[in-house]
């Protein structure tokens, strides 16, 4: 059977799509985020792969799935506080969190499911971990005792808070670069591979 004749050589670019959804899924990377938040890295608190890992779930997979990484890092939350930190777990303390992770998801779905741009997928890198400093450090604020009710106190809790949101920022970066610029430069690069191969005929 003839190939169909493109201006591009698209048929050439079916396998590297495909094997790109194969070597970075959406679940791979939200098993990075989960070991990212188990293993040690003292000194680097908040420097996960969670809010990127969220991101692109949310982007490439199906609004019922979301359930699934919900599920995951709430067990998380859990083994770290009671088991790592040995904490009391109170469910209370960790609705805003577990808010914010379905929120995530689905700033990735809204912002970059159907198109995912430069820009779009900067507007996400910047307003996921912000609005994870902004959410869970109010919660700080308001349900923990440790700062007063007032306007100093809860500036005083966002200033603490600044180098978690500063780690979070860059390691949702890094990961969504990578997550999202990876394949986009691979379809590129086998793209000019294919123009190269077409002008040298």
């Amino acid at each position: 059977m003839r190939r169909k004749c493109f201006p591009t050589p698209l048929w050439d670019l079916v396998p590297e799509i495909e094997e790109i959804e194969v070597f970075m899924p959406a679940y791979l990377l939200l098993l990075a985020a989960v070991l990212s938040r188990l293993l040690p890295h003292a000194g680097w608190m908040n420097f996960t792969a969670v809010g990127g890992a969220l991101l692109y779930f949310g982007a490439r997979r199906s609004w019922r799935e979301m359930l699934g990484p919900l599920a995951v890092l709430t067990a998380t939350d859990y083994v770290l506080t009671v088991y790592v930190y040995h904490y009391g777990f109170h469910m209370q303390a960790y609705l805003p969190t577990w808010a914010w992770y379905v929120a995530a998801m689905a700033l990735g779905q809204i912002l970059l499911h159907s198109r995912t741009t430069f820009v779009r997928a900067g507007a996400a890198t910047l307003l996921g971990p912000t609005s994870f400093f902004l959410l869970s450090n109010y919660s700080v604020w308001v349900g923990s005792g440790m700062y007063p009710r007032t306007a100093a106190g809860l500036a005083t809790c966002y200033a603490a808070a600044l180098p978690f949101y500063r780690n979070d920022l860059v390691s949702t970066a890094i990961v969504v670069a990578v997550a999202f610029g990876v394949p986009v430069l691979v379809r590129r690069m086998s793209a000019a591979q294919g123009q190269a191969a077409l002008a040298a005929k």
